[in-house]
């Protein structure tokens, strides 16, 4: 479920598309601030609260990836890529950047719509998961460390991480793992889930290059191994 009235920021150097952009989440309950470049996009976030930014690789000056990277840095604001260039790539390397989700043009609005609501989707209420002394508050959307520190995700590793931990003991296939976290009208491909599999094991894992958390299991797909408990209260941070 889409959070009411959010605070979208358009960063897109074309006028055309920001203006077309612009007006369809203006016509959808959707708060729109709308720039064309890097400089504009810092201005906006220090000025008003952001929800959600739609980012376009290819803009003046410094370029959407570095961007991208950069809020990453600094803030766990969702991030929605848009570019003329499709191929898996391109779309694997927003990924790595620590963008949500990847929309290349042309595209339909209403797509993109989805998108945005699919990245502010589960804002409710809702338990805290704990593994292995790790906890998930589902209603923070937020990853705190056996020692109680907050761990900065991404809203994408986020709904990972809850899937896996939901289904604790089952191996999950690429494509179920679409189908539970992005859904497969989003034209997201398996290489995406690879992607934030191995964010997830870098912040997770006591050692990644020998994971034991999230397992790969050969033609399968991935085995989240620890038992998950579901406690009452949200640990406080």
């Amino acid at each position: 479920m889409a959070i009411p009235s959010p605070n979208i920021l358009v960063v897109e150097d074309d006028r055309e598309t920001r203006t077309l952009i612009a007006k369809y989440l203006r016509n959808n309950a959707c708060n729109v601030t709308a720039v064309s470049d890097g400089r504009e996009m810092s201005r906006a976030m220090a000025d008003h609260r952001v929800d959600l930014i739609i980012l376009d690789v290819m803009l003046p000056g410094e370029d959407g990836l570095s961007l991208c990277r950069k809020v990453r840095s600094e803030a766990q604001t969702p991030i929605i890529m848009l570019t003329a260039r499709g191929e898996d790539v391109d779309r694997i390397v927003g990924l790595e950047m620590g963008a949500d989700d990847y929309l290349p043009k042309p595209f339909n609005p209403r797509e993109l719509l989805a998108r945005i609501n699919a990245v502010l989707r589960r804002q409710e209420g809702a338990p805290t998961l704990a593994f292995e002394g790790w906890r998930i508050d589902l209603r923070l959307r937020e990853l705190c460390n056996p020692e109680g520190a907050r761990v900065a995700v991404t809203s994408a590793e986020f709904d990972l991480l809850r899937t896996f931990c939901e289904r604790p003991g089952r191996v999950l296939s690429r494509d179920s793992l679409l189908d539970l976290t992005q859904g497969r009208n989003t034209g997201s491909f398996e290489r995406s889930i690879d992607v934030l599999v191995s964010r997830i094991r870098r912040k997770i894992e006591p050692n990644p290059a020998d994971p034991t958390i999230i397992k790969t299991v050969r033609s399968g797909g991935y085995l989240f191994t620890p038992r998950t408990e579901v406690c009452a209260t949200p640990a406080s941070n």
